[in-house]
């Protein structure tokens, strides 16, 4: 899980910042991202003079986002656990149990397939490996966030069947 180290890392996560960061506004906002990174590249040559700065403010709002919500009065959510399970993840790697481990390995390996995907369909300008890459690179992001709020769950003992 080396990558989750140094996007931790590069992002600047301090305590402060993951305590915002599991607010649910940061986590369903930052589902926007990706599609708006993916329109900015798709549209590149039809944005012109406009590209850099609107990729810059997209990056900058990957950045800021979870510095820009509150803290949030309960983590009993199922966004506010993703972000928990997550840092759990990251800084306690040795209390996740070992049957995450293969699912782990799904997910990373469909993120990197799906990644490719969309990178190949932006670079070619070809609209359905795009669109195909982006929706599983979502869709694998969904799960990775629900398979983090069941390490969340089992790590601090919180019942799996929660109403979130």
């Amino acid at each position: 899980m080396k990558l989750e180290n140094f996007a931790a890392k590069y992002f600047a996560m301090s305590d402060d910042v993951w305590a915002r960061h599991a607010n649910p506004w940061s986590v369903w906002t930052r589902y926007s991202c990706l599609p708006l990174l993916l329109a900015c590249l798709w549209w590149r040559d039809a944005l012109q003079g406009w590209f850099w700065p609107l990729l810059v403010v997209l990056v900058l709002w990957i950045w800021f986002n979870p510095r820009c919500f509150k803290k949030p009065l309960t983590t009993e959510s199922w966004a506010s656990q993703s972000v928990l399970g997550e840092r759990i993840l990251i800084y306690q790697r040795d209390k996740v149990a070992a049957h995450h481990t293969p699912v782990l390995s799904v997910i990373t390996s469909l993120l990197t397939i799906f990644t490719a995907l969309c990178v190949a369909g932006l670079f070619f300008h070809e609209p359905i490996s795009t669109c195909m890459g982006a929706l599983g690179l979502i869709l694998t992001k969904t799960w990775f966030l629900d398979r983090m709020v069941w390490i969340y769950r089992e790590t601090t003992s919180q019942p799996l069947t929660t109403h979130t």
